[in-house]
């Protein structure tokens, strides 16, 4: 065997050679005419097919919409739409193929393949999923509705690869999927920079999905959709790591920057930084593990996040009733500041987050909690801003300090922030937990509320150290329920505050 010393310069050199410039093939020599009426799909499929023939080949949309169904590139293929033109998505779902679901661009067990040009990649989702709900009632699709939508497995995404390897999607826009907008499942080396999702078109439009993926890298992108913005999901292949997330901008009907809610292998080696929130609807961060996985190593740092419905929400669940809970360890979150307003962050949105269809509640706080036995543990926050309109008051719904054991656990829920309703912190609810570090963090409140400002429920290590609450409420500014290991230092009390830590204990 030849020594490493020999093997890595032999590596450099051969990674640093030129690639060979591939044949540029325009789909129009196949007979497309990229006029927005006549089905290209044939057509730029069989230019797919000629560019797969020679290394590095490109396949060329320019000067027009060229209306399509599904489309499989090939290894070492580069789909190129020029800046101007459009690859326009049938609304007929007869058009569309099965690769695990339905998309517009779909690639398995490939590598080397790049989307890139400048142009637009437009899903035409409202008309689609039309077609697929008429498909639907008419029974020719089986699965069910949910709520009166069809089921994902039947409307189709805008891009989907599967196990594939080195892929580079850049300086594209992705527009009016009828589902999700982008999947890229069991991948590696992904590279996603200068990506624009418009994806309001319909319902369930998370923006950017990986699943499962690893080495890994998201730049640059720029993110308006109808439900998650930007997604880690982890399903039973590897889980997630090694992924960087890095000056990107979201805004979402539902929560921003979210793991899960599949999320059965685990999340590892997870870093974002310098994330841009507005107008949405949950969570700026979600942390979910309900099906398994192990989460540990997460590092989020500079979010700046404006009118959304939560600051952060950290979920350990027991959905998988099959195996044992996952675990969420080893969390820094440092650097965020986050605005919460009274009314619905994306009011006014085509498809706006659900209105509330329990009792009325009080606007609900960040969170952090795991199950009894099964704690998140490990949890730092640093240099945290959070500013929410408060106005918490006992006429619209009260959990008294005394029956904190009558917020329900919900192991097996669907994770969101608003998953245990009504709840007795404006700030901060924790449960479960253990290690939990509070450093330079301030909490406020710009209306009057009756609650809490941090509320702990079996919580053992909770440190808060230079961490600035108020203004004071009718309820201490702290609240301890079977918590151990207490500190607080640095941190004087609000003015007004007439208690500032109280134990209690459930009646």
């Amino acid at each position: 065997m030849r020594p490493l010393s020999l093997i890595l310069p032999a590596l450099l050199i051969f990674t640093a050679l030129p690639a060979k410039a591939g044949l540029v093939v325009d789909p129009r020599a196949y007979g497309a005419k990229g006029d927005g009426r006549t089905k290209d799909t044939e057509a730029i499929q069989r230019a797919i097919e000629a560019a797969a023939k020679t290394p590095g080949g490109t396949v060329r949309l320019a000067g027009g919409s060229f209306l399509s169904g599904t489309v499989l590139l090939k290894s070492g293929v580069t789909l190129r739409i020029e800046r101007g033109a459009v690859l326009l998505g049938s609304t007929s779902h007869a058009d569309y193929r099965k690769n695990r679901w339905l998309a517009l661009v779909e690639a398995k067990g490939q590598h080397d393949i790049s989307i890139t040009g400048g142009g637009v990649i437009d899903g035409q989702g409202a008309a689609l999923a039309a077609d697929v709900l008429r498909l639907v009632n008419e029974k020719v699709i089986t699965d069910p509705l949910a709520g009166d939508r069809p089921a994902e497995v039947n409307r189709p995404q805008l891009i989907e690869l599967v196990d594939c390897e080195r892929v580079s999607v850049t300086d594209v826009t992705l527009k009016n999927s009828a589902c999700w907008t982008q999947t890229y499942l069991h991948c590696d080396a992904v590279v996603l920079d200068h990506v624009t999702v418009r994806s309001t078109a319909y319902w369930n439009n998370d923006g950017l999905d990986l699943v499962d993926c690893r080495h890994s890298r998201v730049t640059h992108c720029d993110i308006d959709s109808a439900d998650d913005g930007l997604c880690l999901k982890s399903g039973d292949k590897g889980g997630c790591e090694d992924i960087r997330v890095e000056d990107c901008k979201i805004r979402s009907s539902a929560s921003a920057f979210k793991f899960g809610t599949s999320s059965r292998s685990g999340f590892k080696h997870i870093n974002l930084t310098r994330l841009s929130i507005y107008n949405t609807f949950r969570s700026a961060i979600a942390l979910e593990s309900v099906d398994g996985a192990v989460m540990e190593d997460i590092h989020i740092s500079n979010v700046d996040a404006r009118n959304t419905g939560g600051a952060i929400f950290i979920r350990l669940g027991h959905r998988n009733k099959e195996g044992r809970p996952g675990s969420i360890h080893d969390v820094t979150i440092s650097d965020v500041n986050v605005e919460i307003p009274a009314g619905p962050p994306d009011a006014g949105y085509e498809h706006a987050g659900p209105a509330s269809r329990g009792p009325a509640h009080n606007l609900f706080p960040s969170s952090i909690v795991g199950l009894p036995g099964h704690l998140v543990s490990g949890i730092s926050l640093k240099n945290i801003h959070v500013t929410t309109a408060g106005g918490g008051q006992r006429s619209v719904a009260e959990v008294p300090l005394s029956k904190l054991k009558s917020i329900p656990e919900r192991e097996d829920r669907y994770p969101e922030f608003s998953m245990f309703g009504e709840l007795p912190a404006w700030g901060f609810y924790l449960r479960h937990a253990a290690g939990i570090s509070f450093e330079n963090v301030t909490l406020q409140c710009t209306g009057k509320d009756c609650r809490s400002a941090i509320v702990g429920d079996d919580v053992h290590g909770l440190k808060l150290d230079h961490v600035t609450l108020g203004p004071a409420g009718e309820e201490p500014v702290i609240a301890l329920k079977d918590v151990s290991d207490f500190t607080l230092t640095n941190s004087p009390p609000p003015v007004g505050a007439k208690e500032v830590v109280r134990r209690v204990q459930d009646n």
